[in-house]
């Protein structure tokens, strides 16, 4: 018994490590703007063309984490995971095959359906899974995993796919060959070593008790909160931030190349190519502690508060992006937008937990990530759209369309707040405490 609590720190250390892991191989899917130049040049396929690629793909993303949700429990972790890590794997593998082949919808189905369901699958099991060994540090843990998310990017951007571009002499088939085995060596030992924490009979070394009965529940309780006024106000407000920032997200390599080449004409396109690449490096990173930052702040001045911080301050950001033309500047002001993109996804978990329960966490959860895949159609199209038909003035309407929605975003946070829902017919007393407004006699 003496060792038994080190024994169950070290592996819920190692559980933690193993989700974040998970989730630096998902997030490499955010440096798609390295390849998205590559690919309209070597394949002649359109801004939009491409687009649809990487829209596909974050769609497929949302919509797999909302069944991923709901089928955490009845599936477990484990299971989830790995299938989320073949079919990520087995989606680079696909696009590869479809470059070669100089097939536009088999990339599609590859680097979007597949790839992206797979991201959905793993994205949700790894958050919904660490929450539950770390329930006394929900916005903290949570904000260093999805960090791990943030920072992929990094990992692609500046060491993983220039090193297969200068191998395979820029060979875009070979390296997306090369990015699928790669990915699947290191995710499918971590998806194998994932598991839930022991229940306190388990921990106690008795039976486990039957979970039928929550099972058949949970479908019939979930359902009214989906459906509620706070669960769509959240996700509402959910999307508007990921919308913005990851229209940013899909086009910054090309952003800044432009803005570069306005600067200084003189610069050679493979200068500019290694600028935009720093910045896809430097913005991962942003985003990464943004989520660690924002979910630890969090936890000390509540998650409303933090939502309206991050689209308040970023419709500033937009601002001075509409017009800015120091390539300097418009870095910084980018990495500051991703920094705020990864407050967003480690704000709302805890947010989820502390409005719907913990029972409830990873089904609600995974619905509210459609917003997710709601915001990775619509992001990206709208810009590689603008950058076809009105290439010269396409970055300026891209910040001024971000401004809308980051202002409609802020007024629906008003109608949001931290109390834990409770549905049924409400008393005054509960009302009132739903709204944060004390009551005397009432804990």
């Amino acid at each position: 018994m003496f060792t038994e609590a080190p024994r169950v720190e070290i592996r819920r250390i190692g559980i933690a490590f193993f989700c974040t892991m998970l989730q630096v191989c998902f997030g490499t899917v955010y440096a798609w703007s390295f390849f998205q130049t590559m690919l309209v040049r070597q394949s002649g396929w359109t801004h939009t063309e491409t687009a649809w690629a990487f829209s596909i793909a974050i769609f497929c993303l949302g919509t797999a984490a909302a069944w991923a949700g709901s089928a955490l429990g009845r599936l477990g972790p484990r299971r989830l995971a790995l299938a989320g890590s073949v079919m990520f794997s087995g989606g680079y593998v696909i696009a590869s095959a479809a470059l070669w082949l100089e097939s536009l919808p088999l990339f599609y189905l590859g680097y979007g359906v597949i790839g992206g369901a797979g991201i959905g699958l793993g994205y949700v099991t790894p958050v919904a899974t660490v929450v539950k060994w770390f329930p006394d540090q929900k916005g903290l843990i949570t904000g260093i995993v999805v960090m791990g998310f943030g920072v992929g990017a990094l990992l692609l951007s500046k060491g993983l796919a220039p090193f297969l571009v200068v191998r395979t002499e820029g060979d875009l088939a070979l390296v997306f060959l090369w990015l699928g085995i790669v990915f699947a060596c290191v995710l499918v030992p971590c998806s194998l070593a994932l598991s839930n924490p022991p229940t306190p009979a388990q921990a106690q070394g008795g039976a486990q008790p039957s979970r039928a009965p929550a099972k058949a529940a949970e479908p019939e309780s979930t359902l009214p909160y989906l459906t509620s006024g706070q669960f769509i106000i959240m996700w509402t407000v959910f999307f508007f931030n990921i919308a913005a920032g990851i229209s940013i997200i899909s086009f910054q390599s090309e952003l800044l190349q432009e803005v570069w080449g306005l600067a200084d004409p003189t610069i050679e396109p493979a200068k500019l190519a290694e600028y935009g690449a720093t910045l896809i490096a430097a913005s991962s990173v942003c985003n990464g502690v943004g989520r660690l930052f924002w979910g630890s702040l969090s936890d000390r001045i509540g998650r409303v508060k933090v939502f309206r911080t991050l689209l308040a301050s970023q419709m500033v950001v937009f601002g001075i992006l509409m017009t800015e033309t120091n390539p300097w500047v418009f870095s910084v002001l980018v990495c500051y937008v991703l920094l705020c993109y990864g407050g967003g996804f480690a704000t709302m978990p805890p947010y989820v937990l502390d409005v719907f329960g913990t029972e409830k966490m990873s089904r609600i959860y995974g619905v509210g990530l459609t917003a997710w895949a709601a915001a990775g159609i619509f992001g990206p199209l709208y810009v590689g759209y603008l950058k076809d038909i009105r290439p010269d003035r396409a970055v300026m309407y891209c910040f001024l369309i971000g401004i809308l929605m980051l202002g409609a975003g802020y007024l629906f946070s008003y109608l949001l707040n931290d109390g834990r829902l409770r549905l049924g017919r409400p008393t005054l007393e509960t009302t009132l405490q739903q709204y944060g407004i004390p009551v005397r006699g009432v804990s």
